[in-house]
Formats: C-alpha cells, structure tokens, sequence
C-alpha cells in the first residue's frame, strides 16, 4: 500500500519535488539568531552603524556590521589554533552557522556523520586573503581559498553528499539554495544546508563598491523611495537545513516553510554590465512558478532584492507588477518588502537572508515593517503597479 504525507500549508498531499526547510540560523547585525532577527525586524529596528573603527580608515561609510568577528572557539570544532588563525573568518562563521542549523532541527552532528548531506555556501568575497597576502604558511591555501568553505564544512561534520561553493555574486546563496533543493529531488542528497556568508573586513572592499557609485549617500537602503540613492554594504549570513518535504513529515520534523519551485536565470540585459534586465526578471518569475506550480495571482508577499538604487528598484518593481499583480480587477495589491533597510545588503548572503525573513513572516503570520519609505519613487508608481 502506497503511504501519504500531508502538506502542511495547503493541508493536500505532500509533492515529493517540494522540499521544506526544517532548521535555520543567522548572524546578522543586532541579531545571533533567527528569534532575535525577528524581534529587529517586527520592532522596525535599523542596525546600520558606522564603520567599525578596529577595521581601518573609513571614512564616513555606514552599514551593516557584526560584533567581534575576530572570535571563533576554535576547540569546539576541532581547530588547532595556528589553523583558526590562519582561516578566513567567512569559512569560521559557515561552521557556527551550519551547526546552529542542525541544532535548530533536533539533530546531533553524529546523526549526519557519513550521511549524503550537501553542502551548498554563496560566497563572493576575498578579504582577509587581501589582507593576508605577506603570510604564507601551512594553512594558507585552505584557510584562505573561499572555495574551501563547503568543504571545511563537509569534512568537519562528516559529510558525504555534493559540497562547493557558490560564487553568483549577489545571487550567490538563493542560487545555493536552488542548486541544493534539486540535488534533494535527484536524490543526490538526501539533507542539504545552504546559505551564504559574507564579511567586509576592508577598506580596500569599501573603495571599490563606492568606486562603482552604487553606495548610499544618506547611509540607508531606502527601497522604492524618491529618496533612494543607492544601497548600505552588510555582513553576516544564513543557513538553513533543506528536507524532502514527505520525509520531514514522516519525520516529524519542524517545518519553516516549504520551497516548492525556483528558476535561475541572468538578467543582466540593460545598458550597463551591472543594470538589470526587465524581460529578463520577468522570464525567471514565470518559470519560477511555473516549475514551483503555483498561479503567480495567487502570491500575496514577495521579499524583494530591493537595493536602493534608482536604477535596480524601478526595473524590479515593472517586472513583479507585470508577472505578479495584474490579475484582473479583483487582484488585492502585491505586498512587497525588503529586509536590506533594517541590516544593509548582505551581498553574497542577501538571497538567504530574504528567505529567511519570508520564511519567519509565514512562521508567525504577519508581514513586518519596511523602512525608510515615505513616497514612492517618480519611477514606481504603487498603485498602477499594483503594490504596497
């Protein structure tokens, strides 16, 4: 006889190509873990500060910063203490993430030991290697080689399933977690956890992303404001812990959320190399749907990538209207929001951050606060795009 899970969203049988989230972490500005990063966001907090002092010269720059990056108990992961010092804090803080993940989910590292777990990192950055160029020694290689970070983590918890990086740029961990739930259906893994991580640790990074004129002049990501001017840099990072959805019931694992489809796609169509692509957002929107089965007039919230800028804000806001909102009469507005106004785009680890941010929203039932919005943008007229 054929056995049935149940969905528990939509309270029908559970698909086996959708995949649920049973376990989650984060590190973030004015937040260590999920709980407190919901308090900051329903509490309307803005956690962007100036640059950290101990970090160098740095001008008048603002965002989204950590405490005390330098700190890694490197005895509780088995770590000699000229390897910890030696390794890039983004592969140090992918350790504590992950295993705060698998604590969120019940389980001990010995229950994953040998098991097909993937492993799937968004990285994008490279500078505690820029600042430790003039070092060279045992560890150099495997602490400083971001493409390390998965398999640090894979060999340190015993895993055997697929384990790399993934470098999207801004995309790089949503991208990681696309790649993660389609290893799970192949069945190439059987558990995954994916997130992103990224830490600005020099100035050098800040005079390069100012150098593109995209950094914020007020200091804030004021996401499809008039007032936008560009977007706040923020570190930290995310992880969750990715399940079949028939085996998490079956399990009887706790489930954030359920992820039934994603597409990826490069949109990188307008003017410039860094200018996003209308019809090209638009493309990756419908297959998205259509791949997660899900009638986009149905959707009612969508975290957005939401930077700021005055170019990036109004093409994304054309392309959710025309896939999303435009529903016929009876379609209620698209409520839209973006977490980089409360802790500054995280980068490498935006994706998983907004993910993270949805997945607590349909948790708790309640949609939170977006800041640093009064009037919409000349260029995103809400109302005749059919959102809020």
């Amino acid at each position: 006889m054929p056995t049935h899970t149940t969905d528990p969203v939509t309270g029908g049988e559970a698909d086996d190509t959708e995949i649920a989230v049973i376990g989650a972490s984060c590190r973030v500005p004015s937040a260590s873990r999920p709980a407190e990063f919901w308090r900051l966001l329903t509490e309307g907090t803005d956690a962007v500060s100036p640059w950290p002092a101990e970090r160098g010269p740095g001008r008048s720059w603002r965002g989204g910063f950590l405490d005390r990056v330098d700190e890694f108990d490197a005895a509780f992961f088995g770590v000699a203490p000229d390897e910890a010092a030696a390794m890039d804090p983004q592969q140090r803080l992918a350790l504590e993430l992950a295993w705060e993940a698998m604590e969120d989910a019940g389980l001990r590292d010995d229950q994953l030991r040998s098991s097909r777990t993937g492993v799937f990192v968004g990285v994008m950055q490279d500078d505690y290697a820029a600042l430790s160029a003039a070092d060279d020694g045992p560890h150099t290689f495997t602490g400083l080689h971001r493409a390390i970070i998965a398999n640090r983590l894979s060999w340190t918890l015993g895993l055997t399933g697929p384990s790399f990086a993934v470098d999207a740029a801004q995309a790089s961990s949503l991208v990681a977690v696309h790649l993660a739930c389609e290893s799970l259906r192949r069945g190439e893994s059987t558990l995954a956890l994916a997130g992103g991580v990224n830490l600005i640790l020099s100035p050098r990074g800040m005079e390069t992303a100012a150098g593109l004129g995209a950094l914020s002049v007020s200091g804030r990501c004021a996401v499809f404001d008039e007032s936008a001017d560009g977007f706040v840099r923020g570190e930290g990072g995310a992880f969750v812990l990715l399940k079949p959805l028939a085996r998490a019931v079956a399990d009887g694992d706790p489930v954030y959320c359920v992820i039934r489809g994603s597409a990826v796609n490069n949109d990188g169509g307008g003017d410039r190399l860094t200018d996003p692509d209308v019809h090209g957002q638009q493309d990756v929107l419908r297959r998205a749907y259509t791949d997660a089965r899900t009638a986009p007039e149905t959707v009612q919230y969508v975290e957005l990538h939401g930077t700021g800028t005055p170019v990036g804000d109004p093409v994304e806001a054309a392309a959710l209207s025309a896939v999303l909102a435009q529903g016929g009469p009876g379609r209620l507005p698209l409520a839209v929001g973006s977490a980089k106004t409360n802790i500054g785009h995280l980068e490498a680890a935006a994706g998983i951050v907004g993910l993270l941010k949805a997945a607590l929203a349909l948790r708790h039932r309640r949609l939170p606060p977006n800041l640093h919005f009064r009037t919409p943008h000349p260029d995103i007229p809400l109302e005749q795009l059919n959102l809020r």
